[in-house]
């Protein structure tokens, strides 16, 4: 009867499976699609729902094969003492029937006993042997239950590790989103700075930390050497940057000191690389191959940063100066 239920519940998860399966499937592709639009509210509410069903499912599966699993974990024992208890039979119907008709000596009803004792053990044998095939069946349909229920649950652990990836890329871009919105939040008066100069020749000696606005007109270019310089406008940035095109791999540099708010892949941009200068004036590089800085760190004007990454036809950089979180076109401070 026990057997016959979880053959039922099995079917019935089964069924419930084939329908939610695909809907499961069409809602964890839209969450991943809506990995590069986080701020689409509309998918949060499909994801979670999808899920809630994924997990439910996944549960009710562990529950049945932990319930088949106990009652697998039973049946050793028994049988066990019923192999033990058959040798002892065995042992005990050997010796009646290799007494033969010795009782008859005893007269009929010695004889009548004998042979009762021995239709008993025989019985009893008898009984302990389908016992033991009884065992052996409901073993083999345990196991099988078992393997089958771990074979349908198989998709939906895919499914579960995919979502648990999706979900997890959404976090990351989450937290880069908003360690670029925080690199904007405070900033450090310039004499908080202290320029280090090492032995790479790129960082100026002499130069001091100062303020950045007294700059303007005299920012050197990012790049050193011959570059093509493209003022572009991003869409949703709001305000004019310009590319350097050179050529791939080429050092870039700060163009005064600061310090490194943000140091990671970002978005559209690529790999970036924004320093706070101070009196909340920023600038950006953007679309590097290799970023040589880390986030907290100090540098000093000229100080390499990383690599130009790569461009439609050549290198390329992006470079931005803000102004707390508002973009300033960079001409007058680079003297174009």
């Amino acid at each position: 009867m026990v057997a016959h239920g979880v053959t039922i519940a099995l079917g019935h998860l089964g069924r419930v499976l084939r329908d939610v399966a695909p809907v499961t499937v069409t809602l964890l592709v839209a969450a991943t699609a809506g990995a590069v639009q986080p701020t689409d509210a509309s998918r949060a509410p499909a994801s979670s729902a999808a899920e809630i069903d994924l997990d439910r499912l996944v549960d009710q599966f562990n529950r049945d094969e932990d319930l088949l699993a106990q009652k697998l974990s039973t049946i050793g024992p028994s049988l066990d003492v019923v192999h033990r208890r058959m040798i002892a039979r065995g042992r005990v119907y050997y010796r009646h029937v290799r007494a033969g008709l010795l009782p008859a000596s005893g007269g009929f009803d010695a004889l009548v006993d004998h042979a009762a004792r021995v239709e008993r053990a025989r019985l009893a044998l008898e009984r302990d042997l389908a016992a033991e095939a009884d065992l052996k069946r409901k073993r083999s349909e345990l196991e099988r239950k078992i393997s089958r229920i771990r074979l349908e649950r198989a998709p939906l652990d895919v499914q579960r590790e995919a979502m648990t990836r999706a979900r997890a890329a959404l976090a990351e871009v989450d937290e880069r989103h908003a360690a670029f919105a925080r690199a904007f939040e405070t900033s450090s008066r310039p004499g908080d700075y202290v320029a280090i100069y090492g032995a790479d020749p790129g960082p100026r000696d002499g130069e001091t930390a100062g303020a950045f606005v007294a700059l303007k007109g005299r920012l050197p270019f990012p790049v050193a050497g011959r570059a093509e310089v493209h003022h572009v406008t991003r869409p949703h940035v709001g305000g004019p940057g310009i590319e350097l095109a050179g050529a791939r791999g080429t050092p870039v540099r700060s163009v005064a000191p600061g310090r490194v708010v943000f140091a990671d892949r970002y978005d559209d941009y690529g790999l970036t690389a924004l320093l706070d200068h101070g009196d909340h004036y920023y600038s950006l590089y953007a679309n590097l191959d290799a970023v040589d800085v880390r986030m907290g760190e100090t540098v000093a004007a000229g100080a390499r940063l990383g690599t130009m990454g790569e461009g439609p036809k050549h290198g390329l950089l992006y470079f931005e100066l803000r102004h707390g979180t508002e973009v300033i076109d960079p001409s007058a401070w680079l003297g174009l």
